[in-house]
């Protein structure tokens, strides 16, 4: 093994954390803490009424009426196999831009609290840790340091785009154990 191997992967590793800097919005989910790129962000809103939509995962809340554009609202807790709570006055809804099968869209993500906006430089930013070959991490841009925390970096698109197939099974089978 050559000598500059891991000198050569330590920069390969800081050139893609330095990408990874930058300005991020920060919210909770119970005692975790999460970021999304701000220039993904839209708007922040408080919580609305959601209409309910048959036969969607449960982690797709619904849908809602902004301003005469539905949007779609996915509860980051359940998108995230947490513990479901009840909303509180904090709740809120964070609308992201993202590209679905090719498109520009906008969606809501559903949180406990939206936190502050965050300028994070590149040497307070890890790469997303292993976990093993049977965990997707794909949706985890990094891990931020901050302080004695750590905050999670979400790549929402990546967050939003992949379907929790096991749960729309989970109910196909529900449904199908009903009606027999």
């Amino acid at each position: 093994m050559s000598v500059t191997a891991p000198v050569n992967q330590a920069i390969a590793q800081h050139q893609e954390n330095g990408d990874l800097a930058g300005k991020y919005l920060t919210f909770q989910l119970g005692d975790e803490e999460f970021g999304v790129e701000i220039l993904k962000v839209r708007e922040i809103i408080g919580l609305m009424d959601i209409t309910v939509v048959p036969r969607t995962p449960r982690s797709i809340r619904g849908v809602i009426n902004l301003r005469g554009k539905i949007i779609p609202v996915v509860d980051l807790r359940l998108k995230f196999m947490m513990n479901s709570i009840e909303d509180t006055e904090l709740t809120c809804i964070i609308v992201v831009d993202t590209t679905t099968d090719g498109r520009s869209t906008q969606m809501g993500i559903l949180v406990d609290t939206v936190s502050e906006v965050l300028d994070i430089p590149a040497g307070q930013i890890e790469p997303t840790p292993a976990f093993g070959s049977g965990v997707n991490t794909k949706f985890i841009r990094g891990m931020a340091r901050i302080e004695d925390n750590v905050k999670i970096l979400l790549s929402i698109e990546e967050v939003l785009n992949h379907i929790d197939m096991t749960a729309v099974d989970a109910e196909r089978d529900d449904h199908e154990s009903a009606a027999a």
